[in-house]
This record gives structure tokens, C-alpha cells and sequence, in this order.
């Protein structure tokens, strides 16, 4: 079933601009940079550069034969022959007729070749899995409704939020598609009517896919047995406090094969790494990250399970579609979380350039003032004021605490 995609209107405002003669679209396999592509731009020459029969063909055409042969073109998989990166940019440079759009999904290899030939005439652009509005959509001519939180962060929210998840006229619509996320999670492969049986063979299939081409591509491993099984631990304790030490005596690697693994996860588009905030000097503050699985789906994959989160994966679940979010919506937003010795913590941190939004995730079907009590007081840590704080949880009602804090149900919210 095709998704619609709120990235769409990014896509095409960026290569209707003159800095988009050369777009490239990066994120993780499988997120749906080719079919979006290829439907917007319909009259785009497609060039598979992942056939390796016909890539060296490609390789060795002329500027000028690019130029009349392929004015217009989509490049899918460009990092598998950094050559035509090269072709690319020296038709960028002596004509201003054609344009471009490259795809990979390899961040580390794509976007080391696009620093060295292409910058300063690209836009880069990363595309990640559906969001849970895109879930709710069948056909690209469904309109997308822009969740509470993305009206909020883009200052277009009007009026009070709703008083319950209960008495909003797409209820359902955005509670199927939260408990379709939490379950599968959100590639849109997996977004259909399959049964959840070839729903879950296919997360499998990815996971192995994954191992098999996208890490073998990014770092020429020979043994993957050390980086599944660094795979399988973050999974177990996706959302929790990295400590590489900890992690490399428990899997008997060494701490800088710990970090660099991480960052491939991260390289990759499977985790986010949030950083503890920082800008306090003077605060006795927790200084080592977090680690959130990107996609729920792939962390029942990887831990071969059905169901039943706990409540670190329900976090990374959540923190992973706000990140998704607001990077639609292209605010320019710092992610972090809070931690200090004294105890008090929050699971996410949005610093914008006039203050921040704070963020509480509980799995709870019931959110109360004690869940809120680390949002109080904030304002003698941080840097900034607090423009609003979110206890994010399963109560249908909505309650507000004080003037800028509030519990808001996760759907409604992020629905």
C-alpha cells in the first residue's frame, strides 16, 4: 500500500529552487527513497547504479554524452561507483540545464565523496521511516494532517490541545497507526495489508540484508560475529546510557571497536545518538549518551520477539518518531536528555534558538504530577527558558499542570 509522504514537499521545494540542480537523498535502505523520487519526478532518466552490468557503462560516459544522453536523471545506490559523482559534477560546472538526483544508503561512503566533489552544489536531503501521520494515509493524494507536535514546533498550533484522545475526530485513524508502529514499526514495506507473520519475516529479511550489504560496505568487515552481537546488545538496552567500557568487557571486544560500531549504527540510519545536555558547565550533569534503536520493528526483529515492549523500547519508539518529525518539518532543533547526579532526568531535551521543549515518556496507562516532577524547576539548569514540557504516556485525557507544563496522550499527540 503506498504511503503518502510529508517529505514530498521538502523534495520537490528543494529541487525547484537553483540550488537543487543536484539533490541527494540519503537514510536507511528500504525507507522509500526510490518510489518517492520516481513518482514525483516522473520525467527523470532511472539509473540503477547498483547493477553491476551496466555500471561500468555508466562510469565511462563523457560529460558530454551525461548531457544529452541523461539531462535529467535519478542515480540510485551512487556510492557503489564514486566515479559518477565525478561525471555528475563536471556537468554541474559547465552547464546550468541539467539536474540530478542521487540516492544511497550508505551515509559514510556516499557523503565522504560528496564532501570532496559536490559541495557547495548539492542540497542534501536524509529521508528516514513513516511517520505516524504518513501511516495513516493509503494513496499519495491522501492529505497529510501535520501532528500536534510538528503545529507546535512550527508556532501553527491553534487554540488549547484537545482535552482527550477520546473526543478527536481521527481517534481511531491515529490509534491504529500507533499500535501498528509500536508492533512493526515504520518501513513502509511492512505498512500494508500482509499478515503479521510475513510482516515479521520481512523485519528478519532486513535485519539480515542489512548486515549482509550495508555493513560489509561500510567497514570491509571479514567477522560480523562481534558487531551482531553488539547489535543484539543495544537492542536489549536501546534507550539506556552507553558505558563503550561496560559494553567491550561484557562482549570481549575492545572499547574503540565499541565506539566505532556504534557510530556505524548511527552511520547506518539504525540508532539515534542522544547526547546528555551540557550547556551548563556549572551543573553536575551525566556526560555519556544514549543509544535509541530508530525503528521498533527492527528491534523485535533483531530480538526475535512479538510484542510486549518495555519501557525503554516504548521510549525509543517515541523519541524516534519526535526525531523523525521534526526532521520533516525542518526546524532547526538540538536533541539531547537530561541527567544529573542529584537524581533528576528528563528523556528529551529540544533546544531551539529561544528556548526548549522537555519530554517525559511513560508507558503508563495513567500520567500524574509525580510523572511530571523532574519538567518542574527546569529552568535553573538550562541555558534557556522552557517554552513547554510533555508528560507523553497512554491516558486518553489531557492535564495540565501549570502554565507550560502538560500529560497529553503519545497518540494524540504525535498522531
Amino acid at each position: 500500500m503506498i504511503k503518502n509522504r510529508q517529505f514530498a514537499s521538502v523534495v520537490t521545494k528543494k529541487n525547484s529552487s537553483r540550488f537543487g540542480r543536484i539533490l541527494v537523498l540519503t537514510g536507511a535502505r528500504q525507507t522509500g527513497k526510490t518510489t518517492l523520487v520516481r513518482h514525483l519526478f516522473p520525467d527523470y532518466d532511472y539509473i540503477a547504479v547498483e547493477d553491476p552490468v551496466t555500471r561500468t557503462t555508466y562510469a565511462e560516459l563523457s560529460a558530454q554524452q551525461w548531457k544529452s544522453l541523461y539531462p535529467k536523471a535519478i542515480l540510485d545506490e551512487v556510492q557503489k561507483e564514486p566515479r559518477l559523482i565525478e561525471s555528475i559534477k563536471a556537468v554541474y560546472d559547465q552547464w546550468e540545464e541539467p539536474r540530478y538526483i542521487l540516492l544511497g544508503s550508505s551515509q559514510l561512503l556516499l557523503m565522504e565523496k560528496i564532501r570532496e566533489s559536490l559541495a557547495g552544489r548539492c542540497s542534501i536531503l536524509e529521508i528516514y521511516p513513516l511517520t505516524l501521520p504518513e501511516l495513516q494515509t493509503s494513496s499519495w493524494e491522501d492529505t497529510i494532517q501535520p501532528s500536534l507536535f510538528q503545529q507546535e514546533l512550527t508556532a501553527q498550533l491553534q487554540g488549547e490541545y484537545p482535552p482527550s484522545l477520546l473526543l478527536d475526530k481521527r481517534q481511531v485513524d491515529k490509534q491504529q497507526a500507533f499500535d501498528h508502529y509500536l508492533r512493526f514499526g515504520g518501513y513502509p514495506a511492512v505498512s500494508g495489508d500482509e499478515s503479521d507473520d510475513e510482516k515479521f519475516d520481512w523485519l528478519r529479511n532486513y535485519v539480515r540484508t542489512y548486515l549482509e550489504r550495508d555493513i560489509r560496505d561500510l567497514a570491509s568487515f571479514r567477522d560480523l560475529e562481534p558487531f551482531v552481537k553488539l547489535q543484539h546488545y543495544l537492542a536489549l538496552n536501546t534507550g539506556a546510557i552507553t558505558n563503550a567500557s561496560s559494553i567491550a568487557k561484557e562482549l570481549g571486544i575492545t572499547v574503540k571497536t565499541v565506539q566505532r560500531y556504534i557510530k556505524y549504527f548511527e552511520m547506518s540510519y539504525q540508532a539515534i545518538i542522544l547526547p546528555a545536555w551540557s550547556g551548563n558547565p556549572t551543573k553536575r550533569l551525566i556526560k555519556a549518551s544514549k543509544v535509541h534503536y530508530m525503528d521498533n520493528g527492527i528491534v523485535q526483529a533483531v530480538l526475535n520477539k512479538r510484542g510486549g515492549l518495555n519501557g525503554n523500547e516504548f521510549e525509543s519508539a517515541v523519541i524516534a518518531e519526535i526525531y523523525k518529525q521534526a526532521k520533516i518539518v525542518e526546524t532547526p532543533v538540538k536533541f539531547s536528555f537530561l541527567r544529573t547526579h542529584d537524581g533528576k532526568e528528563v528523556d528529551l531535551l529540544l533546544e531551539m534558538a529561544d528556548g526548549y521543549y522537555a519530554f517525559e515518556i511513560k508507558m503508563s496507562p495513567k500520567a500524574t504530577r509525580t510523572d511530571a516532577r523532574h519538567l518542574f524547576g527546569l529552568e535553573n539548569i538550562l541555558d534557556k527558558p522552557v517554552k513547554k514540557a510533555f508528560v507523553l504516556s497512554n491516558d486518553p485525557t489531557t492535564t495540565q499542570f501549570d502554565e507550560k507544563t502538560y500529560a497529553i496522550n503519545v497518540s494524540l499527540f504525535l498522531g
